[in-house]
């Protein structure tokens, strides 16, 4: 059994899709960092950068357990433990791996900054929002490319490189300032992924999440806020 640790965020999505690709018996333990769990002493040993998903995998190599952080790190984890949605060698394999890396260091971190200076940042930030905003329209117009050349990310075949990005791009509400009609190619692939049984279950079953999330994010406390962004009295400034 595997115990997925996490919330309703993109990351821990990615993971979801994955255990419902694979059949991979898991169970979700809820980790509301809106109320710091991921700061506890149980936490931190199992991921010292606090952050989730996270999981524990009671059978994992050798028949011994073993815990797994980072998306990406349990991506891959997963897809060699099962055989599945990643190429054994070959061009393709780092074909699906390089995509995966545009998502882990370009999708991701782009498209959160812009969230955090668009939602949480005081007023006065229109240099950041405008750059973390033109960063995530750069990597969608280069989504949408890499989509008119190959049916998914990696090639031709469904991966791991996919189940990564789609979390990241599933509010289409227009907030990037891209036409969403001009991503011709983007859009075949975001449907084509939407329809697949395993994300469709993940989608209804992280949306419920949201609902829960929502209601700690309402309630959370100025200190639980500012440590979670790193801000306030939990800023780390060099010394001077």
């Amino acid at each position: 059994m595997i115990e997925l640790l996490g919330m309703s965020s993109p990351n821990v999505q990615k993971i979801q899709i994955m255990l419902e690709e694979t059949a991979l018996p898991y169970r979700v333990r809820r980790i509301d960092v809106w109320k710091g769990e991921n700061f506890t002493s149980e936490f931190e040993a199992l991921n010292p950068n606090r952050k989730v998903p996270v999981i524990i995998d009671d059978d994992g190599p050798d028949g011994q357990p073993c815990t797994v952080f980072e998306s990406g790190a349990i991506l891959i984890y997963l897809a060699e433990k099962t055989g599945r949605f990643l190429p054994a060698n070959g061009t393709a394999r780092y074909q699906v791996l390089e995509w995966l890396a545009v998502q882990m260091c370009g999708v991701g971190p782009m498209f959160g900054q812009y969230t955090h200076f668009r939602v949480f940042a005081p007023k006065g930030n229109d240099y950041a929002e405008s750059r973390y905003r033109t960063q995530a329209v750069r990597l969608f117009e280069a989504l949408d490319h890499r989509l008119g050349q190959t049916r998914f990310l990696g090639g031709e075949d469904y991966s791991i490189a996919d189940m990564a990005t789609f979390p990241w791009t599933r509010d289409r509400s227009g907030k990037w300032g891209g036409d969403w009609g001009g991503y011709r190619n983007f859009n075949r692939w975001f449907d084509e992924v939407s329809a697949r049984p395993a994300v469709s279950r993940m989608t209804a079953e992280m949306d419920k999440v949201w609902q829960e999330d929502l209601v700690s994010i309402g309630t959370a406390s100025d200190e639980i806020r500012d440590r979670l962004l790193g801000r306030g009295d939990f800023t780390k400034a060099p010394s001077p």
